[in-house]
């Protein structure tokens, strides 16, 4: 299995790279740097790729090396993937030696023995790159490859023109060869003490499909975890919180391009979900303070973009009768907004900081220090199987989902807003563990969770609704010169009128029976533990 990191930087910042006294003070033997042209092969249909493998054949000096990767995960920038690699004569890669060197009970084995996938194995894409790489020992051992890849990737032929598409490859990979995975963080973090860097979520190959194939950057959603009643609560933990990340780093990019409402809200829901694994676990290990504020900090950014995009593309578009022409006024304006939190988002999380926040989540993950502090009581709770703990958390969150939500039928916005939260994670709580259940036992009752939400999750719409509509008038007034003064007028006007309407909707909505109806069919529910 190899596990690496792999961080983005500007070609501009290669030179401080290279003279970062890290290098200098860990690098074992002679720099290396070697010219290397990749060559990657799949079928027309891009069979490899769609089983999440990639196979290449790499000249370096003159030298043929195949590899093919396939399987495992990325989170953080951690990449951990199954590698086979072995030399070939030349620039074709050899089926039989892989088919010999990949483990009978690997997929990707079946797939490469099919007919119609041996016969049609073209090339894609390529690469050609400069690499340099130092050999680095740490104070305590470790072993890693610290790799600077400068180059480009190219992809075919574009249409009858005959153009080749490129895109610029500048990028630091850190494989671990030997020792503890939590030392490549202590490497990337001092590195960016330094050096501007951001965490790299696609590997060349990822990068050379989405070229070749011309993919659009889609949002990614939460994957369903497949736990094991043997696992203990600690493996369990880390489990659920790579899935967590994998959300979380899986949609950087589409963050990072600014635009994509999809990818911000789907970046939150990770966030959240990550929040929220680490609040089920906190009586036996709590993430450092420093860490969560910076979680915090990152939720905030993701939140405004999130709230002003709910306002626009949801709240405002779901009005009516005689609320639309005042509705279609605001929308405007809040779509501004919304863009403009957008480009704040992108901002955080292609930030030094941002970067250094998950590097630091994962290091204290991949260290697992918190059993350094815990009592012998809570080591042994940490090992024990997991099942017992997954009953009791869900029976625990179900519990305050009842107490909250006894007076639902009377209770005030910010009432409201406390079931929701309880609602939200007991339903992330049994998402976590459903594997551990009978799937008959789980799907019920998570749908009657999802009804509930959806129910409360509109009212909470009006209340955010409310806040931002209050402060539209006022933030575009500030955008806003003198000339503009009336329509500003105007727009305060709306707001007023838009913020009555949805409260006295809120008002009819609340009491009409939906949410009444929704909360009774949640209580008749079975508990799947």
């Amino acid at each position: 299995m190899e596990i690496e990191l792999k961080l983005l930087l500007a070609p501009q910042d290669a030179l401080r790279l290279r003279a970062h006294p890290l290098l200098a003070q860990t690098a074992q033997g002679e720099v290396q740097v070697l010219q290397m042209h990749d060559i990657y092969v799949d079928t027309p249909d891009l069979q490899l790729c769609r089983h999440h493998a990639g196979l290449r054949v790499r000249q370096v000096d003159g030298h043929w090396v195949q590899t093919l990767k396939a399987g495992g995960s990325v989170n953080g920038g951690l990449h951990s993937r199954h590698e086979w690699e072995g030399d070939v004569p030349g620039p074709r890669p050899d089926l039989a030696a892989l088919d010999s060197a990949i483990g009978r009970k690997q997929p990707i084995r079946a797939l490469l023995r099919q007919d119609t996938v041996r016969d049609a194995l073209q090339p894609v894409f390529t690469t050609r790159i400069e690499r340099t790489v130092w050999q680095l020992r740490t104070p305590q051992g470790d072993q890693i490859e610290c790799v600077l890849d400068q180059g480009v990737i190219e992809s075919g032929a574009d249409g009858a023109d005959g153009a080749i598409r490129s895109v610029p490859v500048s990028e630091i990979e850190l494989e671990l060869k030997q020792g503890q995975a939590s030392s490549l963080f202590d490497v990337a973090l001092a590195l960016l003490q330094e050096v501007p860097l951001q965490l790299g979520h696609m590997s060349k190959a990822e990068r050379g499909y989405r070229l070749a194939a011309s993919q659009p950057l889609q949002a990614v959603k939460a994957q369903p975890l497949a736990l094991d009643a043997a696992m203990s609560v600690e493996q369990v933990f880390l489990a659920i919180t790579g899935n967590c990340l994998e959300q979380v780093s899986g949609n950087q990019d589409g963050v990072a391009a600014g635009e994509d409402v999809e990818s911000v809200h789907q970046m939150r829901v990770g966030l959240r979900r990550l929040r929220s694994a680490l609040g089920m676990f906190k009586s036996l290990l709590a993430l450092p303070d420093a860490l969560k504020g910076e979680l915090d900090w990152l939720g905030g950014a993701l939140g405004e973009a999130r709230d002003w995009d709910v306002l626009a593309g949801n709240t405002l578009a779901r009005l009516d009768g005689e609320a639309q022409a005042d509705a279609a006024a605001l929308a405007e304006a809040a779509h501004a907004q919304a863009r403009l939190k957008h480009q704040q988002a992108a901002q955080a999380v292609t930030s030094a900081r941002y970067t250094a926040c998950m590097l630091g989540v994962q290091r204290w993950l991949q260290a697992r220090a918190w059993r350094d502090g815990c009592s012998m009581r809570q080591l042994r709770r940490l090992d024990a199987r997991v099942s017992p703990f997954a009953r009791a958390t869900l029976r625990k969150d179900q519990r305050r989902l009842m107490k909250r939500g006894k007076r639902l039928l009377h209770a005030t916005p910010q009432q409201r807003h406390q079931v929701r939260i309880a609602a939200k994670k007991t339903r992330y709580a049994t998402e976590f563990f459903a594997s551990l259940f009978a799937g008959g036992a789980v799907k019920p009752y998570v749908g009657r969770l999802s009804a509930l939400q959806d129910e409360l999750g509109w009212l909470n719409d009006v209340q955010v609704a409310d806040r931002l509509l209050l402060q539209l008038p006022e933030v575009q007034t500030g955008q806003a010169d003198q000339a503009d003064q009336s329509a500003q007028d105007g727009l305060r006007l709306h707001a007023a009128f838009i913020r009555g309407y949805l409260a006295a909707r809120a008002q009819a909505e609340g009491s009409d029976g939906r949410m009444h109806k929704a909360w009774r069919r949640f209580k008749a529910a079975r508990l799947p533990a």
